[in-house]
């Protein structure tokens, strides 16, 4: 193993504070906790959103914490998901007195551990609600799930809900329109190489020279299939192919995230991008808003995900709104 660290164990907390000192204008770290929070939380009559889950994943989650998207982000250790107490440390760290909302990605330590913090603010008077995001289409169920699993299609309620918190809506309706997020968004993954969890110190599992992985989770879960490497577009042509499998895009205006897993570098993903376009023209799907680069990652690991919104025009304008966040800013 050949990485840039100090002991594997101290990992989590010694990235959560370099990205503290990276960002103070946008985050600073609950003492004594793996917690980011904005740099002003709580703020006063917002509701305010908390997610997270395993590190590993940079720049989520932490990355998104700012103005337009989460006020809090819990990192458990490595692909491990984060304590109740954690996550409850984040929520009365945030909570500005309108309520409180997890976004979830769906694996099921992190489910059972949100869900007790959420009871656990519950008892101290927060109004807490949660959604669970299960955007990955290639598997049913997991190692690590029931029902689908939670990847990068995760940004995109981020983003949107976050937007909507921010402009004052209620918990009920920020809960609301997450959920709508949700339901319209869809992603499918592939690897082509495994990455190292710095405390086991090999590879997860072993792909030959010539072989990817279609369907991966960003874990490092078995897919659907092992395949021998193939063009870009023909890649990219597959991916597609298993989203539009479950979900009708017909005449729709989507939202697009061709997303990094970590060891992928920008001209591939653009190349991908440049691919996923013309299929998407091709098949009558207007695309209004297009997002490239590592938003999702696997440490490591290389290979890329894609991720289709169904937009309506209250997800467009949310999607549009102004962010200021490490990892995501648009004004």
């Amino acid at each position: 193993m050949k990485k840039i660290i100090n002991q594997p164990e101290n990992i989590v907390g010694e990235m959560l504070d370099g990205i503290a000192k990276a960002h103070p204008n946008h985050v600073k770290r609950v003492e004594g906790f793996e917690v980011l929070v904005r740099a002003n939380a709580p703020v006063a009559g917002k509701v305010a959103l908390v997610s997270g889950g395993g590190s590993g994943h940079e720049p989520s989650h932490g990355g998104f914490v700012g103005k337009g998207m989460l006020d809090g982000a819990v990192a458990g250790a490595v692909f491990t998901s984060p304590t109740p107490d954690q996550v409850f440390e984040a929520v009365k760290a945030v909570d500005g007195g309108k309520g409180v909302l997890l976004v979830i990605k769906n694996y099921t330590g992190d489910v059972l551990n949100f869900e007790m913090a959420a009871e656990m603010a519950e008892m101290e008077g927060i109004n807490v609600k949660y959604v669970v995001v299960n955007d990955d289409v290639a598997v049913e169920d997991s190692l690590y799930t029931t029902g689908r699993r939670g990847i990068a299609g995760t940004i995109f309620v981020h983003k949107i809900a976050g937007a909507l918190a921010e402009q004052g809506a209620d918990l009920d309706h920020v809960q609301a329109v997450a959920q709508k997020v949700i339901a319209n968004v869809r992603s499918m993954g592939v690897a082509l190489t495994a990455c190292t969890v710095p405390a086991a110190g090999k590879p997860g599992f072993e792909l030959a020279e010539t072989e990817i992985e279609m369907g991966l989770g960003i874990h490092g879960e078995p897919g659907t299939h092992r395949a021998e490497i193939k063009p870009a577009d023909e890649l990219v042509d597959d991916l597609l192919a298993k989203i539009l499998e479950d979900i009708d895009y017909s005449d729709s205006e989507v939202a697009v995230l061709v997303n990094g897993l970590g060891g992928t570098p920008l001209m591939e993903l653009y190349l991908m991008n440049r691919r996923l376009h013309e299929a998407l023209e091709a098949k009558g799907i207007k695309v209004y808003k297009t997002m490239v680069g590592s938003y999702m990652t696997s440490i490591e690991m290389a290979g890329a995900s894609i991720s289709l919104l169904k937009l309506d025009d209250e997800m467009k304008a949310l999607l549009d709104a102004p962010a200021e966040t490490p990892a995501f800013t648009q004004v």
